[in-house]
């Protein structure tokens, strides 16, 4: 690999492909992360965002496609892929009945890191996570946090070249999540490394990525950061739901005549209009509904979102639940396993 591509780019992946059998959970994913900047997957679960993750991590190999990490291919030299990673995954693996400085000496001695740094090392990413002062107590008496910040200590003891978090605050309140964030900023300064991370938040999103996939179905949709995707719908978001009619056909078609509606979507009776100037086309929606004989039930007009970004792209909201995709994916996954 070109020394130039390795020193721009942490992560490098080309028609990335992975199947469970008739399955295709990750679908022809190309995309680029360049070095030191976070970068998230938004994506509902079994969207194929931890799928991706775990062949970035090597626990999964691709069923077709290429994937560099830190310039190594996850295929031909997984060991130092492996090397330069750090992996927190979306279960906490601390082991509750040791300490927590106990939890940091078993990690270093399996990351194989010199006796005479160990110490150094645990002391270092204690005072980063704030947990020096709790340090010798056992992990079963931490709050979720602090188990959280000491799983993510782990994952940097051995100076990795790009840490990957996936789904790092889920099952968290949010005012620890919010705590979880500003620790993840800080390590990105503290160490200058490339980050990326899996959620289905998106306030998780938008607060800590430089740039975003929107990926569904397997599927990346879309890539840029969240201000960009944001300013690419309009300044304004006008949600609307009307009565059923014979003229709702003939109604959108009036909507998508206005100068200012850049797009529609129809969620039946609910409309969702993204628009660069709300004020103008309000009293002109009003009128061709007047005309139409198209009772407006309730109307809003407010800035766009994250959660406006991605029914845009993908024509539905993020869901918390298990998708069909993914039950698909257990599915396939269980189906294998028993052959």
């Amino acid at each position: 690999m070109p020394k130039e591509i390795e020193l721009l780019s942490s992560i490098e992946t080309k028609s990335l492909t992975k199947s469970f059998g008739d399955l295709v959970a990750v679908n022809d994913v190309s995309f680029s992360v360049k070095k030191g900047e976070i970068f998230g997957f938004l994506g509902p679960n079994g969207a194929g965002k931890s799928t991706t993750m775990m062949i970035f991590t090597t626990l999964l190999k691709p069923t077709s496609g290429k994937a560099l990490i830190a310039g190594f291919d996850v295929m031909k030299d997984p060991k130092h892929v492996r090397e330069n990673i750090g992996f927190v995954q979306q279960e906490t693996t601390v082991d509750e009945y040791l300490t927590g400085r106990e939890n940091l000496l078993l990690q270093s001695k399996l990351n194989h890191i010199p006796k005479n740094e160990i110490n150094t090392r645990i002391d270092e990413v204690l005072e980063l996570i704030e947990l020096s002062d709790k340090q010798h107590q056992a992990v079963v008496t931490y709050s979720g946090g602090m188990r959280k910040r000491l799983d993510i200590a782990g994952g940097l003891l051995h100076h990795p070249k790009v840490l990957f978090l996936d789904e790092p605050t889920v099952g968290l309140d949010i005012q620890t999540r919010r705590k979880i964030w500003q620790y993840i900023k800080k390590i990105h300064t503290e160490f200058e490394m490339t980050i990326f991370l899996t959620t289905h938040y998106m306030e998780e999103a938008d607060n800590l990525c430089d740039r975003i996939g929107i990926i569904d179905g397997g599927k990346i949709q879309v890539i840029d950061s969240p201000e960009n995707m944001k300013n690419a719908l309009g300044n304004e978001i006008i949600s609307l739901v009307i009565e059923n009619s014979k003229n709702h056909d003939l109604f959108l078609a009036e909507l998508n005549k206005i100068e200012f509606i850049k797009k529609i979507n129809d969620e039946n009776l609910k409309l969702i209009l993204f628009t660069s100037n709300g004020t103008e086309v309000i009293p002109k929606i009003f009128q061709i509904s007047s005309d139409l004989g198209i009772k407006i039930v309730t109307l809003s007009l407010t800035q766009p979102t994250l959660d406006d970004v991605f029914i845009s792209y993908t024509g539905h909201e993020i869901r918390d639940d298990k998708s069909k995709f993914n039950r698909k994916i257990e599915h396939a996954k269980m189906k294998r396993l028993r052959a």
